[in-house]
């Protein structure tokens, strides 16, 4: 009778066992399922992106040798033949233009150009789909055959600010925009939110009012984007009067966002220091400021380090709380002040991509490309800076 007891608990252990080792394998299974669905959307969305994106790093120019007359300072389009003005960009005439007056001492003499070809062209010289008319593709197919048409890396994309001519815009007046505002933000809310959460951590005592805080903190880190870009309206721009659409106003609304953040990374960090080296300095004599100050601080600063930068990141792709504030407007010129009206990349982005011309949407994936190499620099600062303080301590 024991043995046949004992037989059955075995058989019931051993299909325990087997329907505990397949649960297990089941729950592998969803989780590889679960990573590799996300490498693979990730995949996808970057596979569209710089499929998309990349025409707009390369571009056309018809190399063409000009004599440079008086008459060309007032009449610029003068330069080329008619024919060719249907396949030239107009921007090119407007800089050539300035470029004369600049150069008047080259009056009387010949000079070669590469003159930048029109969107037009260029989707008909990669054989896209072009409203270029017969006439100007025969012609373009001839210049080509006689070795005058270049394909070189677009710098006007990267040296020139926003454009209502295709061919012509740049992400330069964004990308300052977006460093001004990123400045502003980070001059503002790293200090503030790092000694708010030094003096809730570690000179706040614990009890009802210290959890009530943080868990307002905390829920501000969920609340909706643009309810601080309302918020930043009616403080900064109505109250205080700064210029809508600044780079002061868009940096002190994207520092409202990062401040919650910031401090829940530094509270982290602080919390990861353990107690044995503030009761060893405690012990020494030492007051408690000094042992935040030399011994808890430069052991939680890489993590402190890594929040706020991983914040700026976050914050650096909001686009609804600066359309609030007026930063989606076309911008043109490059901004030299805080005061000055510009524009950031996210909403440089969202311009471009309502945007008909075939030309804008290559634009807006090759920003979004400019975007995610930025914030890779910074994720990977942000790594160097873990690994090199977690070395140290």
């Amino acid at each position: 009778m024991k043995i046949t007891n004992s037989k059955n608990q075995s058989d019931f252990e051993l299909k325990e066992l087997k329907i505990r080792h397949f649960k297990g394998r089941v729950f592998k299974f969803i989780c590889s399922f679960a990573l590799l669905f996300c490498v693979g959307f990730l995949a996808i969305f970057l596979y569209k992106v710089a499929s998309l994106g990349a025409g707009a790093f390369s571009t056309y120019y018809l190399k063409q040798e000009i004599l440079i007359t008086e008459n060309l300072l007032n009449n610029p389009r003068d330069a080329l033949p008619r024919q060719l003005h249907g396949i030239v960009s107009r921007a090119w005439f407007w800089e050539f233009g300035n470029f004369l007056q600049e150069n008047k001492n080259l009056i009387n003499t010949k000079r070669e150009f590469e003159i930048l070809l029109n969107a037009n062209a260029k989707q008909y010289l990669k054989n896209q789909t072009s409203k270029l008319s017969a006439k100007n593709m025969q012609l373009l197919d001839e210049l080509r055959e006689k070795g005058l048409i270049v394909s070189k890396f677009n710098k006007e994309f990267f040296l020139n600010g926003d454009s209502k001519i295709p061919e012509a815009a740049g992400v330069l007046s964004s990308i300052v925009g977006t460093m001004l505002t990123m400045f502003v933000a980070m001059v503002t809310s790293v200090p503030i939110a790092i000694a708010s959460a030094i003096y809730i951590e570690e000179f706040l005592k614990d009890g009802k009012f210290k959890s009530i805080l943080q868990v307002n903190i905390n829920n501000l880190a969920a609340v909706p984007s643009i309810l601080f870009g309302l918020l930043g309206l009616g403080v900064f721009v109505n109250l205080f009067g700064l210029a809508r659409g600044s780079a002061l106003a868009g940096g002190l609304t994207l520092s409202l966002m990062s401040l919650p953040i910031v401090i829940v990374s530094t509270t982290a960090a602080l919390k990861a220091v353990p107690n044995s080296i503030r009761q060893a300095g405690m012990a020494l004599g030492i007051s408690k400021v000094d042992v935040v100050k030399d011994h808890v601080l430069p052991s939680a600063f890489g993590g402190i380090l890594t929040g706020s930068i991983v914040s700026l990141a976050q914050i650096i792709g909001e686009t609804a709380p600066l359309i609030i504030i007026g930063m989606i407007a076309f911008v043109p010129q490059t901004p030299t002040s805080l005061s000055d009206a510009t524009t950031v990349i996210p909403a440089q982005i969202f311009s471009w991509a309502s945007m008909p011309e075939f030309a804008y949407v290559e634009r807006t994936n090759a920003a979004i490309l400019v975007l995610l190499a930025l914030l890779l620099v910074m994720n990977l600062v942000a790594f160097y800076l873990r690994k090199k303080y977690q070395k140290k301590g």
